[in-house]
This record gives C-alpha cells, structure tokens and sequence, in this order.
C-alpha cells in the first residue's frame, strides 16, 4: 500500500506575516542570491502554496490590530505579533492578498518593495508591484469611512423605563457577552440561570413582553438583541406546544445564537453605512465562530451550537454558512423567524424601525422560501398584527396602548386610551366592538412610536 504523504501543517497567517517582515529585511542586508534569502523564498513559497491547493486566494487583513485570514479572525494573543502588526502599518498595508499561481521572484519582489519603500510614498501599491512584475500580490491600506453624517443616531438600548426582570436579564447577558469578548469561556451556570430568569419571570410579566414586542427605537446591541430573540422563540415555542425540557433548549439556544458576534470588531458590526464585500465575510463568520465557541461550553444543551451555525440559513438549504443543500433544523427555524422580526422592528442607523403589522407582512413574505410556513404562522398566530405593548391610533382619533390582544378578531386588539400628553388614564376600549349592522365601529389605523422614557409598567401587571 502506497504511503500518504503527510498532511501540510495548520496555517498560520501571524507566521506568514513575520515571514515576509524577515525577508524584507535579509533582502535589505543581503544581497540577491544569498543562501539565506533563498531559503526565506522557499520557506514562503511552500506556506502560500499550501494554502492556496484549496481556494483561488489568500486574504489576510489586519484590523484594529487583529489579524483575519478571509474574513475570520485569528486567535492568538496580540502581544506576541504586535510588532509585526505595527511594522506593516507604518508602511501604510493593512491588507495582503496573495492569488493562486504566485511565484517564488514574486514573494522576493514584494519583500524587497517593503524594503525600499518610504511610508511617506503616495504612489499605489498597484503601480509599484506592477513595475516589478508582481501580477499575483495585492497590497492595500484599510480606509476608515465615516458615513455617519447621513446616519440617524439611535440609543444603544432601551430608554425607557424597564420591567425589573426584563432589565436584569439585559444586565446578566451583557456581563456574559462581554466575558466572551475578552477571550474566557462561557460559564455553563451563568446560562442555566438565564434561562430560568427568562422563562420563569420575563415570559410572565406582559410589561416585559410588551417592552420586546413593541417599535424599538433603539439600535439595540447583541446582547439585547439575544435577550428579545430568546423571549420571541418562547413564544413561538409556547404556540408550538414544546414540553418544559424542549423549550429550554430553545431559550438556551436562541439566547446564545449570536454569540460570534462577540469576536467581530464593534465598528463593523455597527457600521452605518452598507459592508463592504471583506465586512460582510466577517459578518458572515459569526454564524461559525459561535458555533465553535459554543462547542468548546461544556454543559451546553445538544443543539445550542446547531442552532448558532444555522440561524441565517433558509429551509430550502441557501444562506450562510454554505452547507450544502442541508435543512436547517427546526429549532434554528423558529430562531430564525425570531431573528427576522426581531431586527426588523428595531431601529438602525440606515432605517426607521419596522411597524409589527409590516413586519408580519415580511415574515409572510418570506415564508415557505426563506421561512418555514408553520413558524411564521405560530408567530404571528402568538403575537398578533399588533402586539401587546404596541401604541396604536384609531379610526376615531384615539391613541392607546395594546394592553390584551384578541385570537378571534387579530387586528381588534383592547387598548388602554391614552391622554394628549401619553399619560394613561383609566379608559379601556374594546376595538372589537361593532354596530347594529355588524360593522366594527373601530379600527387600528397606525401604529405609533412611543415618546422618550414612556412608562409600558403602567398598563400591564405581572401575570402568571
């Protein structure tokens, strides 16, 4: 039986990148031919080639002092490579992209560019690599764009005043996230008391689900984002019929879905302004980085890393990440559903946030394509075209909140009125009601935005 040759070893772009920072500078004290270039050339040659026997390109972006191969981040502590990090900087590159073809007096030739080069130098990288037949390296330099000037500028998170468990769970999955962030581990007791806070306390307090429910006029963060996503998933779970066992595991997973997130840089993730094509793989990657953070949890329900790899994949198999033709499983389709409304009737810095009438529209839209039909319509069955929670103007120029909704008549919700100054005041209305004749005599005509620091804790009690 013939012997396999043994398997190239794990790249690594932080080895690559001090790689050609040495060769720059052997070929900046040696001269050309000398043994101990040549053996710099090769050791390159046969890192890049490696990598390239698979895919067309290699990428490598520094960002923020991080180092991303295609779009991913690449874990190593920041100390150890930050000089090599900041040597390339203070050329003006940021980015190198090495194409499929590349040839060893091509690797020589862009470390002697580095060499010669002043960073004080406007000319291209374009014109300068092609002036020594360099056809396969890309150099580039990371513009920062502000596009904020044309960005609406929302709260990061709630403003008003909030239900108490509903701003204790906030509080306890922001500590988490940013325990992530700074590179420990999740802790598994942490997510268990998380998901008994949500069940067993926000799921029970309309305030709270009202708080969820209703416009967002804030550009909520991840961990917030989470937090919603979870508690929308129990309500899809609870339409559904899941026993106890099966809906903490949805709670769990939903609450965790976006986790990766944690492990992109905050100003892409926020960005105003549209991603650019190497943003949106970062993007993108968050759907794998938290499944493998996940992974790495012990104590974690089975499918919590499942449903964090599949949330942004639709149920005919297209979507990210490419699995092939693979259905996402069913618990990561009421996440995804979850998701989608979640998003959509919060604010962000390129839009108003979506009306919860609209936004079941798009749910319906997407259903059967992107959506599963029975998810969309567990959901909306649960939370109705105007949810509780939601400020609402009538047919007859009354402004109230959705205090009750109705299962017969959907769009006929009870509202608490509301005085010219959205004070409450003791008046309810049925908007079921009808006349003699059988016509409704109201109707919901819009949805309002609620003023800042509205009070949604007046109108609701806690009810088991």
């Amino acid at each position: 039986m013939k012997a396999q040759p043994p398997a190239p070893p794990p790249f690594d772009p932080l080895m690559l990148l001090k790689g050609f920072v040495s060769l720059r500078r052997l070929s900046g004290s040696y001269p050309a031919g000398h043994p101990s270039i040549t053996q710099k050339v090769k050791e390159l040659e046969d890192a890049v080639t490696g990598y390239l026997r698979e895919r067309p390109e290699l990428r490598m972006d520094i960002i923020h002092g991080n180092v991303y191969v295609d779009g991913v981040s690449f874990s190593r502590d920041t100390q150890t490579h930050a000089p090599v990090v900041k040597e390339l900087s203070d050329l003006g590159i940021d980015s190198i992209y090495i194409r499929e073809g590349v040839k060893p007096e091509e690797l020589l030739a862009f470390a002697e560019l580095l060499w010669k080069r002043d960073p004080s130098d406007r000319e291209p990288f374009e014109s300068q690599l092609a002036a020594r037949n360099v056809r396969s390296v890309s150099l580039g330099r990371l513009v920062q764009l502000d596009t904020r000037w044309r960005a609406q500028k929302w709260p990061d998170a709630p403003t008003g005043p909030l239900d108490p468990d509903y701003a204790e769970s906030l509080a306890r999955v922001q500590d988490a996230f940013e325990t992530v962030a700074s590179g420990k581990r999740l802790d598994q007791v942490t997510v268990r008391d998380l998901v008994k806070l949500l069940i067993y306390k926000v799921a029970k307090s309309n305030a709270a689900l009202g708080q969820i429910l209703a416009v967002k006029h804030y550009e909520n963060l991840t961990y917030c984002h989470s937090v919603n996503v979870a508690m929308l998933s129990l309500l899809i779970g609870r339409q559904l019929g899941l026993d106890d066992a099966a809906m903490a595991a949805l709670v769990e997973a939903a609450l965790l879905h976006d986790l990766g997130k944690t492990k992109i840089p905050l100003d892409i993730v926020k960005k105003p302004g549209a991603l650019d094509k190497r943003e949106r793989r970062m993007i993108e990657a968050h759907t794998t980085l938290g499944a493998e953070l996940l992974v790495q949890t012990e104590g974690l329900r089975p499918l919590t890393p499942t449903v964090a790899l599949e949330h942004h994949r639709s149920i005919k198999g297209s979507g990210y990440p490419d699995l092939g033709s693979a259905v996402p499983h069913l618990m990561s389709q009421i996440v995804s559903v979850a998701d989608i409304y979640e998003a959509i009737t919060g604010a962000r810095s390129y839009q108003d946030p979506t009306p919860p009438e609209r936004a079941c529209l798009v749910l319906a839209r997407l259903a059967g394509d992107k959506l599963n039909t029975a998810m969309v319509k567990a959901f909306v069955n649960a939370i109705t075209f105007f949810p509780i929670g939601s400020i609402v103007r009538t047919n007859c120029e009354e402004v109230g909140v959705v205090v009750e909704t109705n299962a017969a008549s959907p769009l006929h919700p009870i509202i608490a009125l509301l005085d010219s100054s959205f004070s409450a005041t003791s008046a309810r209305l049925d908007t079921s009601v009808r006349d003699a004749t059988g016509v409704h005599i109201r109707h919901i005509v819009e949805t309002m935005p609620a003023p800042d620091r509205f009070d949604m804790r007046l109108f609701f009690e806690a009810a088991a």
